[in-house]
Formats: C-alpha cells, structure tokens, sequence
C-alpha cells in the first residue's frame, strides 16, 4: 500500500510546510519535525480520491500506478483525499458514495495540532484514529506512551496499526466509540478530536485533568462547522471560544441525514409565503451567523440545490429521519420576495430568519465572539461570555 519513498520526499515535505507556514497554519517547527518523521504518503491509498482544501476546490482521482507523479503532488498538497466511502462499501477512488474517513488535509490537521499544544509530557486522547497518520504526528512529537487513538471501525483500526507500524511508532490503539472516549487511561492533559460533533460528549471533559484542552469540529449542521477550543474546569466542565472552519465527517453516533426531504415543496400539507430576506446571506455569507442560527435553531441542518439559471433553493430540515419539519426558501435572481414554504410541526424558516435578525441586532458579530461550554447537565453557546448564553 505504501510504495517505495519518492526521492524527493524530504523536498516535498519541506514545500508543503512552507506553504503552511506562509498561511498561518504552521508555526511550531517541532510539527514540521513531525511532518518529516511521520510522512503523509505512508498513510495514503495507492488510488483514491482528492479534494483540495479551498473553496470550490474539485476533486479529482489520483492513481500511484497509473500517474505517479500526480499522486505524489496531491499527497504533498493541502488536499483532503478519502481512505474509506461508505464504511468500506464504496470505492475511494471514486466520486460516488460518502466519505466515511479520510487522511485530512494538512492546513487543517496542522491548525487543530497547533491549537492543542501539548507539552512534552502531556498525555493525549485522540477521537477518531482513522488513517493514524495525525496519531502518529502526535506520538513522534511526544514520544511513546503518551498517546492513545480511540476508533470505532474495525477495518480502519487494524490499517492504521500497520501503517503505524511501518514507521516503527506505536501509539496506544484502542477500537470502540470515541464519545465514550478511553476511561482506563484516563485523567488526559489533551484531547484531540477529528470527527465533527454537534453535542460534545461530556465523557471527553470528564477524563481530562482540570486545566486541559480539547480541540474538536463543532458542527451543528447549519454551515461547514467551527473549530472549538476548550479548556476544562475543575467541575468537569469545558468551555472555550470558537477559533476558525472546521469540516470534518461527523462521529458516527452523531450522524444526521443528508439532503432535502423526502417530501416536496409540492406536498399539499406545506404552508405558502414568501420572505423579502435573501436566503444567501443566511448561509455562507458569514461564519458568526451561521453560530447564531445553529444555536437558537437546534437540531436543524441546512442544504441548498443550486440551478445553472442563477436560481437555488436553501433548505432547513429537522435532523430526523421520520417526518421532519422543513422549510424551503427560493432564491430567484431579480425578485424582491423569495417564495417560502413550510411543512411539519415547527416553522422552520421562521425561526431561523428570527435567529438571523437577533444576529444583525447583535451588531453582526463574528465568529470568533462566540463560544461553547460543554457541562453534564448539557451544552450552550454563548456571545462574548460564558455568562451570556444564547436565547431567543
């Protein structure tokens, strides 16, 4: 699977970890140390399929066999490129079927390590060992024993092993489900997150040590989702600000359906209006309101079809599988009200285009105002404060 090293490895490495450096996004030259003992294409299929990590960026197949260079750049880019579709099911070298994990793109993985800082004798949990490749940038940063990689799947645990293995590091692996986390290795000093969560776990707060950090993708489903880093209080609470984007496949346990319902604009049951708010502006158009709609509009996701005639069509939908309520707004080039329709036992698009005007009374904040606090009794978000939870 690995295949035998480039002879420009090293040069490959060092081109990618200045580009990083020159975003931001690698500041720390003990994670470009990492970069070069751990090398990303030990943990990369032989054929696959690659996303670069920018906006719009198209994916394209890669094949180590068939273009061997191509394969080669795109393992050394800011790529994203999947190592397993559909839990095994699907072809990762392939567009079709959702990605179930993937070897992350090196901007974001070096973002969330950067944020971690752990210390020399930190103990780490990571969620989500997936390919191992961010396990192993852990464990040649901190020596063995002081990293434990919780995965759920199987199949991903014992590939990763190998490929862990074929670099001689040896982080402690454990197979079962990352929101239970790992209590026999508990107290943590860090935890380390690569699985999109909308409801933190507390069981992550509550085996780490007081004064800990966990950096993980808060996704609610409105938006692609926030980086959030927490620190841990004394009371097994954790609570931090949200810090950038961060995409990422959600944990299993908290996954949510995807796409537009079942029913139709068309259902007999649904309620017609029309709004004079422009849907786009809701999603994409700022980070800081997608915070504040995914926080007073719980349990909704968003989805948006876009027509090659300039029109689209923006979808909230309640996350379940049975009979959600949902809402659809019509963007239409040229119109002064959008047409809107509504169905279930929530108005949907109500809600959120009252979340969107509390955001603009706000003064518009942006994303890096709010915050997450994660407790046993439960989870809010807050603007500016901890002592300034949201509500409507």
């Amino acid at each position: 699977m690995n295949g035998t090293d480039d002879p420009d490895v090293t040069t490959r490495i060092d081109r990618l970890a200045d580009e990083l450096t020159a975003r931001g996004r690698l500041t720390d030259p003990r994670w470009r140390e990492a970069l070069h003992a751990v090398p990303r294409h030990r943990f990369v299929p032989p054929a696959a399929w690659a996303v670069p990590d920018r906006p719009g960026g198209t994916g394209f197949r890669v094949d180590r066999d068939a273009d061997p260079a191509a394969w080669w750049d795109a393992v050394y880019a800011d790529t994203a490129i999947a190592t397993q579709v559909d839990e095994g099911a699907g072809d990762p070298a392939e567009p079709a079927g959702a990605w179930t994990s993937s070897c992350s793109a090196p901007g974001v993985v070096c973002a969330f390590l950067e944020l971690l800082r752990p210390l020399a004798h930190h103990r780490v949990l990571e969620i989500g060992t997936g390919s191992g490749w961010t396990a192993g940038l852990l464990t040649a940063r901190l020596g063995p024993g002081l990293v434990t990689s919780v995965e759920i799947d199987e199949a991903l645990a014992a590939r990763a092993a190998a490929n862990l293995a074929s670099l001689s590091l040896s982080p402690r692996l454990v197979v079962g489900d990352g929101a239970a986390g790992d209590a026999s290795g508990a107290p943590y000093d860090r935890v380390h997150v690569t699985c999109g969560v909308d409801r933190v776990p507390p069981a992550w707060a509550a085996q780490t040590r007081p004064g800990g950090v966990i950096v993980l993708p808060w996704s609610p489903g409105w938006g692609i989702g926030h980086l959030a880093v927490l620190a841990v209080t004394a009371d097994g609470a954790a609570l931090g600000r949200l810090a950038g984007p961060a995409g990422f496949m959600m944990l299993r346990s908290q996954r949510r359906p995807f796409g537009p319902p079942r029913t139709g604009v068309t259902d007999p049951r649904s309620i017609a209006s029309a709004t004079r708010t422009d849907p786009r502006g809701l999603l994409g158009a700022s980070p800081g309101a997608e915070v504040a709609i995914a926080a007073l509009v719980p349990d909704v996701r968003a989805h948006v079809e876009i027509a090659v005639d300039g029109s689209s069509r923006f979808w909230a939908v309640e996350n379940r599988a049975d009979d959600p309520a949902w809402a659809s707004v019509e963007y239409l080039p040229g119109r002064a009200e959008y047409p809107v329709h509504q169905y279930g036992d929530r108005r949907l698009w109500d809600e959120v285009e009252a979340a969107y005007q509390h955001w603009i009374a706000w003064g518009r904040p942006d994303r890096d105002r709010f915050g997450l606090t994660v407790a046993p009794s439960g989870q809010q978000i807050w603007l500016d404060r901890p002592d300034q939870p949201l509500a409507l």
